[in-house]
């Protein structure tokens, strides 16, 4: 038994397909599953059952996946050891985002974190929270950048700010500020169902499913851009979170207000699994993410008592 064999066994695990874990492991997959073969043959049982398609994992195959992570896991732990820098980031760096804040975050992280660090390599993916959270676990990404708190016990969450929400379609000009109250009657455009920020927009909102003004359009959108369009269009209004609201132009700007206090924020994380193994990573990459979004940020003006932190 090697780590190699261990390595497969969930690669195939996580690809359901032989040849697909074959690519992902640069090996041939004659190869991959002679070693899934001769380990099954050491262990004395069938960890897979190829007689199904997608191939799936036997009652004892997943016994031995929960601990062939633990050891990939614990291995991957002492490699990183001698590899985390004491100052500066080098080497590569695989993380995973959600779209509703990388498209904010990352235009304001990447320039000064790239040149900064020139020997860094970083693989970024634009992703759900749930493939997220399924991706750390199976040590396809090192950190995920996403809202919290998550509630999992297996995952480290490492704040990095709080962001404001704000609304959009906002034409009275005399209105400073905003509460729930002035828009729970009115048609709030909402993302579609898997974005955390939907969650989020509807709790400020203390709103169900509302009817669009046009009896027969029922629409979700995937983008802030688009809910703003269709504000604009058909009335109503949407939120935003502050990063995208100091990119729109000055027309929609006129037309966005913040919440009054307690102002209902989003919780931004840097997530990790077995944080331990990244701890000088995790502290450096936290800090400099701190240091270089916070000035964009009207939090840093507040209190904690003025924050109201929405759940996901």
């Amino acid at each position: 038994m090697n780590f190699q064999q261990l390595e497969y066994i969930l690669a195939v695990h996580h690809h359901k397909h032989f040849g697909k874990a074959a690519d992902s492991c640069n090996i041939t997959q004659a190869t991959l599953s002679a070693m899934i073969k001769k380990l099954e043959e050491e262990l004395s049982t069938d960890i897979f059952d190829r007689s199904r398609h997608p191939i799936i994992t036997t009652e004892a195959g997943l016994s031995i996946l929960d601990i062939a992570t633990k050891i990939v896991s614990l291995k991957k732990e002492l490699e990183q050891i001698k590899e985390e820098p004491l100052s500066g980031l080098s080497g590569k760096l695989r993380i995973g985002i959600i779209p509703t804040i990388a498209n904010s975050l990352l235009p304001l992280l990447l320039p000064p974190l790239l040149k900064e660090n020139p020997n860094l390599e970083l693989i970024i993916n634009e992703i759900t929270t749930e493939e997220i959270k399924q991706r750390l676990e199976m040590n396809d990404i090192d950190f995920g950048i996403l809202a919290t708190p998550l509630g999992d016990e297996l995952l480290d969450e490492t704040i990095l700010y709080y962001e404001p929400m704000m609304v959009y379609g906002i034409k009275d000009s005399s209105k400073t500020y905003i509460t729930s109250k002035d828009i729970s009657d009115r048609k709030i455009w909402l993302l579609e169902e898997g974005h955390c920020f939907r969650n989020q927009a509807m709790t400020i909102c203390e709103i169900k499913e509302k009817e669009n003004s046009a009896s027969n359009l029922h629409f979700e959108g995937s983008s802030f851009d688009t809910l703003l369009n269709m504000t604009d269009k058909f009335g109503g209004f949407t939120l935003v979170p502050e990063l995208f609201y100091k990119e729109m132009d000055p027309r929609r700007k006129s037309n966005t207000k913040p919440f009054q206090t307690p102002i209902p924020v989003r919780e931004v994380s840097l997530v990790t699994y077995r944080p331990l193994a990244k701890k000088r990573t995790i502290e450096f990459l936290g800090n400099r993410i701190r240091e270089i979004i916070t000035p964009h940020l009207s939090t840093s003006k507040y209190e904690n008592k003025d924050l109201d932190i929405i759940g996901i």
